[in-house]
């Protein structure tokens, strides 16, 4: 009995399936093209794009202008970063507002300190500025608790010696007044760590009582008149930010090399027409800013890249150049010399120090000469 067998040629199925399957396929591209392309697709993306920003907290005026959203994940990314920012800083300013332990002021309807305040000798902090506020009462050295004591941009013209009482004191930041003299009896706040003067102008010397403040690392003498670096500046064996531009400075001490902490020292708008060799031996100094004075001198080791220095600017100092280079550089706008100004320097050193924490980084000296 014989059996019937059906043949089929198996190269026609296969050639009949891939046709199929490529057609299925291109349908579904340009579905994808379709949708992508659609109203309904946009918005649907829009509104999730909305949603995502809601959840995390960034206001609608960020990413809608005129009523067109911009659904870039950058832009996302972006101002996720500066809302995050916003509120970090919000919350601390919020903190600080919140504390019991905080003092603030601040506006020019503000002529004296309100008499209640002599009752809050548990206070920790003062904040005050933009008064016209001229005189911190005796009654200063009943707050033996304050540790910050925050002044800038007032009418100030006189600190009580009553505030040397304050032992726990940590910041004074009388920057932006009208000081002629800085008491003696500051000597006695051996907790000090950073001194801020900066602003007021007149000043002309610091006590050399101060040389009693041994943990100070910072100090900010800028804008004012003095004619030398203060001898009790040299004693602050700490002291790692040194700010005394703008001043009358016609030379440096020769023991300069005392402050072997020093890592930033900026002398820009001064007097000075040469270096002293003893810079070289401050070996953790990191930048050096002495551009707008009249140096017509330098050890030439500054700018060779043998020392620990990161940045050095020597601009706008008569140091003599060939003729044609001199030509060039004067040529230069006034308005580009300006940038090495104390807000750059203070974000420049910010940034050496992120740099810094990455073990892979390479010190290199950026140098600036300059007429």
């Amino acid at each position: 009995m014989g059996h019937k067998v059906v043949v089929f040629d198996i190269s026609v199925v296969r050639a009949l399936w891939e046709t199929r399957v490529k057609k299925h396929k291109a349908w579904q591209r340009k579905e994808a093209e379709r949708l992508e392309k659609s109203a309904l697709e946009k918005i649907k993306e829009e509104w999730n794009f909305v949603a995502e920003c809601r959840r995390k907290g960034i206001p609608q005026a960020q990413y809608c202008k005129n009523g067109f959203v911009d659904t870039s994940t950058r832009l996302l990314e972006r101002m996720e970063r500066a809302s995050l920012t916003r509120q970090s800083s919000q919350a601390k300013a919020g903190a600080r507002h919140s504390s019991p332990f905080v003092f603030e002021l601040c506006g020019e309807h503000w002529k004296e300190l309100p008499d209640s305040l002599k009752e809050q000798t548990h206070l920790e902090e003062w904040h005050i500025s933009n008064t016209l506020i001229q005189l911190i009462p005796t009654y200063i050295e009943l707050f033996e608790a304050m540790r910050i004591l925050d002044l800038p941009k007032n009418q100030i013209s006189h600190l009580p010696a009553e505030i040397g009482r304050l032992k726990n004191l940590r910041e004074l930041n009388v920057s932006f007044n009208h000081l002629t003299s800085v008491p003696a009896e500051l000597g006695d706040c051996t907790r000090l760590e950073r001194l801020d003067c900066s602003g007021n102008l007149e000043l002309t010397e610091l006590p050399f009582e101060l040389s009693n403040l041994k943990q100070v690392t910072f100090v900010d003498i800028s804008a004012n008149k003095f004619c030398s670096v203060p001898v009790c500046v040299l004693r602050m064996p700490r002291l790692q930010w040194l700010d005394i531009s703008g001043n009358n400075l016609s030379d440096l001490p020769q023991d300069i090399d005392r402050l072997e902490e020093l890592q930033s020292f900026l002398l820009y708008k001064n007097e000075l027409t040469y270096l002293p060799y003893a810079l070289l031996n401050l070996k953790k100094l990191s930048l050096l800013v002495v551009s707008g004075d009249h140096l017509v001198e330098f050890p030439s080791a500054l700018c060779d890249g043998s020392l620990p220095l990161k940045f050095v600017s020597l601009m706008d100092n008569p140091i003599a150049k060939p003729g044609q280079e001199e030509e060039e550089e004067i040529a230069e706008s006034e308005q580009d010399r300006r940038h090495f100004d104390k807000e750059f320097m203070k974000a420049y050193i910010e940034d050496l120090r992120e740099r810094e924490s990455v073990p892979s980084y390479t010190t290199k000296v950026s140098f600036s000469l300059q007429l």
